[in-house]
């Protein structure tokens, strides 16, 4: 698929650098295709893997990979921690290195990596944080059966009226952030992990009052390899969502307090 605000080389320089974050475990049948399909979209892009000490090796193919391509690098984790860690530990890592832009990206291909341009010219436009959205007019979702559209629909729109965001996916992962923006959301205090680790750092943007704006895509099941979404993940994020609106709603939490560029 190809996308009408894609560009050639260096399409995105205005933006400053930009890091794309992928993060992994037992991703080795995809990750060497959104790696190059990456490098195709947005060509000036950087890419970092944070993988979770994979044991199907995706590590290491990474590591093969990254020999030839000086814009890949890997981060080996000590073992599997979660999605919310392994991108907070991507997150530092880029902005310790000094990157602009920071996107989220699955290894799956259900991000595609051709409909990235649509964040980043979000980000051109004055948006503070672009958000892929399937629940918007023009995003959509294919190959999904209607119970897995009904359990992410209903978690949106349950976290939007728990915790009043006006945020059509808040659960959606693909997001393209600038580097002020993570700093204003106060990383060091994220706990979150998991599905509810993606509506933590949205409510956060915006109680920190920044843009957010949503980007329609299409969001295509994943082909190869395995879900990781489980019923642990689905009772963590309606315990925590439920906890953050009655705490909300009973004045217990404030605006983030932002980190310090280290």
């Amino acid at each position: 698929m190809t996308d009408s605000t894609a560009g050639g080389a260096d399409a995105f320089g205005d933006l400053g650098k930009i890091l794309v974050i992928i993060p992994t475990y037992n991703e080795i049948l995809n990750v060497g295709r959104i790696i190059a399909r990456v490098r195709t979209a947005v060509p000036e892009a950087h890419i970092l893997v944070a993988d979770d000490n994979s044991p199907d090796g995706t590590g290491a193919e990474v590591d093969r990979l990254a020999a030839q391509d000086p814009n890949l690098q890997v981060l080996h984790r000590r073992g599997k921690e979660g999605l919310g860690a392994a991108y907070l530990a991507g997150f530092r890592w880029g902005i310790d290195r000094g990157y602009d832009i920071l996107v989220e990206m699955d290894a799956d291909g259900s991000h595609q990596p051709e409909q990235l341009p649509r964040l980043l010219t979000a980000l051109r436009g004055g948006a503070d944080l672009a958000l892929g959205s399937r629940w918007v007019a023009g995003g959509e979702v294919v190959n999904w059966p209607k119970s897995r559209e009904f359990i992410s629909r209903g978690g949106s729109m349950y976290s939007r009226l728990m915790l009043g965001v006006p945020i059509r996916d808040v659960t959606g992962g693909y997001r393209a952030f600038r580097k002020q923006t993570l700093l204003g959301l106060g990383m060091s205090q994220v706990a979150s992990q998991g599905y509810c680790f993606q509506v933590d750092l949205a409510w956060r943007a915006v109680r920190a009052g920044f843009s957010v704006v949503e980007v329609p895509i299409t969001f295509v099941e994943r082909e190869l390899g395995a879900s990781k979404m489980s019923r642990d993940i689905l009772a963590e994020a309606l315990f925590r969502v439920t906890g953050w609106g009655i705490d909300n709603r009973l004045g217990r939490i404030g605006p983030p307090v932002a980190d310090r560029e280290t």
